[in-house]
């Protein structure tokens, strides 16, 4: 049985959701070839020559690409059955299966990859009672086996660590836990999760670090949606990490609130070699914060960026600046607080222009708070549509994503597009003169990866 495996998009990394699978596929005896039209175009012989293939829908803009993409892969090979697996796979379920989908996968998908490809190779008979396109969530606890990324593009093709020092290093990347134990309204997880967290073993997590080491890796990211979901998982791995590869640096997401609780804890990422923490700060208005049910506050924020400097950690705050509820001027006293506090080095500028995405099934079609706002289900942008009550934040927002992409492919500072992007915000409210950007000179450079962090 050939099977081809699909990711369209994945931060800039190495495909986790490729490698995991191909190695399970090809145990099971599969023939297995991985494709990542990120970094590479699609290969048409190994698709024209599939029995199966399976597109990995770890996110929002992989998936939008992937859609694109399948009407190509139908055209190459008409025969094939689709599945479409990850974590936007069953929360679009009904589009997908538009889209001829054959099954829908999402959490552990490991073991459902290996039984839907087992069913396809059984009979016809089975074949012709094979899954109907329903999605399938799959949350049992798996016993993962290393992944297998031969077949993936090298390193050398993905995001790199740039050092303070302008050094660059190779990037690998791996997953210690899935899932998530918050409850946040806005985040994809949640109606996949519900919940709940998985974890990968020890064993297995250092055995896939060690694989990307001997391709060159010199930095490793862990996917988690939060490290500190499971602390003590978390931590042995950390630590068995270091004694591994001493050498090795790495970094990891934790969400605020995780970062207060175990603040005793920071000392001890930094001694294991973690460059940096991305945190998804998401607002500073508390209102806000209430409303997206992040458990942490404006206040809470300031004091973890004063423990993290306390500690020698370098934090990466992530935002959605652009929700039904934010102010103009909430925006502009973001801006007032990142360069107060000397952040503007620490956020990736795009995080300066996100709107809020509604994805199908999102907690936040329950806020009464949206019910005036909201607008039909757009199946192209795969979000519900709706408006701000100030058309100034419609309109700035759309300003400052297509001149932050341009300013990034220009390979402009970070502290020269934030200058512009204050100089647009005040400009949103006609002042006569806009102030002067209050910037602060960085205490010192920061670590942080070439793929800026999107969704």
């Amino acid at each position: 049985m050939k099977v081809v495996l699909i990711s369209t998009y994945e931060l800039g990394r190495q495909p986790f959701g490729l490698a995991s699978p191909a190695a399970w596929l090809r145990r099971a005896g599969a023939k297995v070839t991985c494709l990542d039209t990120a970094v590479q175009r699609l290969a048409r012989a190994p698709v024209q020559e599939a029995d199966l293939i399976a597109f990995h829908l770890p996110m929002h803009t992989a998936t939008r690409k992937a859609i694109r993409l399948v009407e190509h892969v139908r055209k190459i090979n008409s025969h094939a059955p689709l599945c479409f697996y990850g974590l936007y796979a069953p929360v679009n379920a009904s589009f997908l299966r538009g889209l001829g989908a054959d099954a829908i996968l999402g959490g552990e998908f490991e073991q459902g990859l290996v039984q839907w490809v087992e069913k396809w190779s059984a009979s016809e008979e089975l074949q012709r009672h094979a899954d109907s396109g329903a999605g399938t969530i799959a949350l049992k606890r798996q016993q993962f086996i290393p992944p297998d990324r031969s077949g993936l593009p090298p390193l050398e093709h993905y995001a790199r660590l740039t050092l303070p020092d302008g050094q660059q290093r190779l990037v690998g990347y791996t997953e210690a836990s899935r899932g998530c134990k918050h409850l946040c309204r806005h985040c994809p997880v949640v109606p996949v999760y519900q919940g709940q967290f998985r974890i990968v073993q020890p064993d297995v997590i250092l055995a896939d670090i060690a694989a990307q080491v001997e391709m060159g890796a010199q930095h490793i990211t862990f996917g988690d949606p939060d490290f500190f979901n499971g602390v003590k998982h978390a931590m042995t791995v950390a630590q068995a990490l270091h004694r591994t590869h001493p050498r090795l640096s790495y970094d990891v997401t934790i969400k605020i609130e995780h970062l207060l609780k175990y603040s005793h804890l920071l000392e001890t990422l930094r001694d294991t070699g973690c460059l940096f923490v991305t945190s998804a700060v998401e607002s500073i208005n508390d209102g806000v914060l209430r409303l997206l049910d992040k458990h942490h506050t404006q206040e809470d924020f300031l004091k973890v960026v004063r423990l993290f400097r306390r500690a020698g950690l370098t934090l990466h705050p992530t935002f959605v600046p652009f929700t039904p509820w934010t102010s103009l001027e909430d925006y502009q006293k973001l801006l007032a607080l990142l360069a107060d506090e000397g952040l503007v080095d620490q956020v990736s500028p795009i995080q300066l222009a996100i709107r809020l995405l509604i994805p199908a099934g999102s907690r936040l079609l329950e806020l009464t708070q949206l019910q005036d706002l909201i607008g039909e289900f757009d199946e192209k942008a795969l979000s519900y549509r709706w408006s701000h009550p100030d058309p100034r934040m419609d309109t700035l927002q759309a300003r400052l994503l297509q001149f932050v992409n341009n300013a990034e492919c220009q390979g402009l500072a970070r502290q020269e597009i934030f200058a512009s992007i204050w100089d647009l915000a005040h400009e949103a409210v006609s002042v006569r003169q806009i102030p002067k950007v209050p910037l602060r000179v960085s205490r010192a450079a920061i670590p942080y990866l070439t793929e800026p962090w999107y969704c």
